[in-house]
C-alpha cells in the first residue's frame, strides 16, 4: 500500500488566481505559506524559516477557494503531491511540484467584503466549512 498526502495550514501568498477548463471546470491556483520556528543551539536565538507551497483546486472547492480566500487568509488544506513535467522551446525540461487540493478548511473567520448592484459594499460573514473535493 502506498499514501499520497500533504497536510498543510498556512496563509495565502497571494489572491488565487481563477481559471475556467474548456470543458467548464473551475480551477484556482494559489499559493499557501508555512513557517517553522527553532532555537539555535550555539546562538540562542530564535530562528524562523518559511516554505512556500503552490496548490491547485478543481471543481466546487476551486469555486469556494475563488470566492472566499485572498491573501493572507489562513486555511487548512489536504491533498496530494503531483509532479508536472514539460519542455520549453529551448528543449530544456522543467518540473513543477504542486499540491493537488482535495479538502480545505477556512480558517480565522472575519468577513469579505463584496459589491452588491448598488455599488454598496457590504459585508459576507465567512464559515469554516470543510468541503471534500475530488478532482474532474
Amino acid at each position: 500500500m502506498n499514501l499520497n498526502k500533504v497536510c498543510l495550514l498556512g496563509n495565502l501568498t497571494r489572491n488565487p488566481i481563477a481559471k475556467t477548463m474548456a470543458s467548464g471546470t473551475e480551477l484556482a491556483l494559489f499559493s499557501v505559506a508555512t513557517n517553522y520556528v527553532w532555537r539555535d543551539q550555539k546562538t540562542k536565538e530564535k530562528r524562523e524559516a518559511v516554505e512556500f507551497h503552490p496548490v491547485v483546486a478543481w471543481g466546487k472547492l476551486a469555486g469556494i477557494v475563488n470566492s472566499y480566500l485572498t491573501k493572507g487568509s489562513k486555511v487548512y488544506v489536504e491533498g496530494r503531491l503531483r509532479t508536472r513535467t514539460w519542455e520549453d522551446p529551448a528543449k530544456q525540461k522543467h518540473y513543477k511540484t504542486e499540491i493537488v487540493a482535495s479538502e480545505m478548511i477556512m480558517l480565522g473567520g472575519g468577513s469579505r467584503k463584496e459589491e452588491t448592484k448598488q455599488g454598496e459594499l457590504a459585508n459576507e460573514d465567512i464559515e469554516i466549512e470543510e468541503v471534500p473535493v475530488t478532482e474532474e
